[in-house]
């Protein structure tokens, strides 16, 4: 994810402006920019692609009995996660991944897909009714890429 002027940056008003973007990312805002940065739609037309064809070449052919492992940045996961397997978007917001940690997709029919983990957790996938994500990311320090 190109984040352009926040690039580098770990101030409380970098991040703070990182996830008020991120947020709106998740609502739909796809064509909301990063300062200097990517759109949504920017990132996930260079991610998806590569999900699609990975899954036409692998997952779609009966004769492949085995997993494909995808890694990148959190948010990117989170985001084609969310989008591609049609997560709730608080529920993407307010469950960050640690790192090392991974979302599992599953296909399903009509090149659609299934989350069947988000980091430790299995479905169904709830929002905190009680989160402020953009909130909670400056003031806890939580790494807003994961």
């Amino acid at each position: 994810m190109q984040v352009g002027e926040l690039e580098n940056r770990n101030d409380d008003e970098a991040v703070a402006e990182f996830n008020a973007i991120y947020e709106r990312w998740h609502h739909g805002e796809l064509d909301v920019a990063l300062p200097g940065g990517e759109t949504a739609n920017d990132v996930l037309d260079r991610y998806v692609p590569v999900l699609t064809e990975l899954r036409m070449r692998y997952l779609d052919d009966h004769a492949f009995h085995g997993d494909i492992v995808v890694v990148s940045h959190g948010a990117a996961i989170r985001l084609a996660s969310a989008v591609l397997a049609g997560v709730d978007a608080t529920f993407a917001l307010d469950n960050h991944l640690d790192n090392a940690e991974s979302v599992v997709l599953a296909p399903i029919t009509d090149g659609r897909w299934s989350c069947v983990r988000w980091g430790t957790l299995t479905p169904p996938f709830f929002p905190d009714a009680q989160a402020t994500p953009v909130a909670d990311a400056v003031h806890l320090s939580t790494d807003p890429m994961g």
